[in-house]
């Protein structure tokens, strides 16, 4: 038996894997992370109380009053120690990551730096606290021995619809050791199925869909919101391939690359966002094959592996996107510390984005990976 602490969002996912820790018969300490703004509501839970955000048509997100009531429940259910932890001051910093990107013409991924900073960082420090062997979350992606006794390999979660790797490639490999990923050989599916089977409240709750901490409106309301009305104007002009100006925009925060909707301009045929330009303003527009890129280099690389040599080409597939599948590739280290990487696609590949994790996998196994810092043509 270990003592294992398990972050719970109050989702299916992290409540199956309480159960399923617990069915094994270990001691689990279920943990809320608390990183919303402040509000006057309190969410009653085992000592320590702490405040938790809760607003009225906030979207489908997590880290909300009714989030934690619901981890709660899931806990009490269950027989495990169930605590809150207060990480206001440090998800400012992803906070702030977020509005920065945005202003320096990037796309942020705020979910991969939180399993970086606060999940996989803060969670840690806690689970020192407290002695734990391990720290688990719900997330779908598998561990795997490795058969030389080294550290354990990061795989992709069998469920191929549901798969979360790529927003875990930035995890310190010498945690690996500690970690546990207890729904990621289930399917979502099953993972429903079990939470109905043992009577959890949460079974059929709907997935988190939205950035935590965009509680209503647009990511851009929030942007320019927090930047404050005293920052630079970010507004300029929508610009074709050969610099014409054809429309003017609010705010290019607003834009991200390969961006086809919500541009509200009419150019007779399909647009879609091919660059960003913050020193202009300028917003490029192009038809679909303007998207088309060859390559990108990404920066301050994390892996998972030994690092490799600078020079070295490896043969691998890049997944871009969340949601988009890994495509097959080369990548080659550029410099000797191996913290930036040059990707060449088999076949050239749209929607390359500046700010976007660009995650090097063989086969479904996660190499590591890096932020995109530009494409190539």
């Amino acid at each position: 038996m270990a003592r294992i602490v398990l972050a719970m969002s109050g989702g299916v996912d992290s409540s199956a894997a309480a159960h399923l820790l617990c069915d094994a018969g270990h001691e689990v300490i279920g943990v809320f992370m608390r990183h919303g703004e402040e509000s006057s509501e309190v969410c009653r839970t085992d000592a320590p109380q702490l405040p938790v955000v809760q607003r009225a048509g906030h979207k489908q997100g997590c880290c909300t009053a009714s989030d934690a009531a619901d981890a709660r429940r899931v806990a009490d259910r269950l027989g495990i120690a169930f605590y809150a932890l207060n990480l206001q001051r440090d998800f400012r910093r992803i906070v702030d990551y977020f509005v920065d990107d945005y202003t320096r013409g990037r796309t942020p991924n705020p979910c991969v730096q939180c399993n970086n900073w606060i999940k996989f960082g803060r969670l840690f420090d806690y689970a020192d606290g407290v002695e734990a062997d391990f720290v688990a979350t719900g997330h779908y992606a598998q561990l795997a021995a490795d058969p030389d006794g080294g550290v354990p390999h990061l795989l992709r979660g069998i469920d191929s619809s549901k798969d979360q790797s790529y927003v875990l490639y930035g995890i310190r490999r010498d945690r690996l050791r500690r970690m546990l990923l207890p729904v990621g050989g289930y399917t979502k599916k099953r993972i429903r199925e079990l939470a109905g089977e043992i009577g959890l409240s949460v079974a059929d709750k709907k997935d988190s869909q939205e950035i935590c901490f965009v509680t209503s409106g647009h990511h851009s309301d929030f942007v320019r919101a927090r930047r404050g009305q005293d920052a630079p104007s970010t507004a300029g002009a929508f610009v074709d391939m050969e610099g014409e100006v054809v429309g003017q925009h609010s705010g290019y925060e607003a834009f991200t690359v390969g961006q086809r909707k919500g541009l509200g301009i009419a150019l007779g045929e399909p647009h879609f966002v091919v660059r960003i330009e913050p020193e202009t303003r300028n917003v490029v527009l192009g038809p679909r094959p303007a998207l088309l890129r060859r390559g990108l280099v990404a920066d301050d690389a994390n892996w998972l592996i030994e690092p490799p040599a600078v020079g070295q080409t490896i043969s691998c597939s890049v997944q871009i996107r969340y949601n988009s599948p890994p495509k097959p590739a080369r990548m080659t280290i550029e410099d000797a510390s191996a913290s930036s990487f040059r990707v060449e696609f088999e076949q050239p590949e749209e929607g390359v984005a500046p700010g976007q994790a660009a995650v090097v996998y063989d086969g479904p196994r996660v190499l590591g990976g890096g932020w995109i810092d530009c494409s190539i043509s």
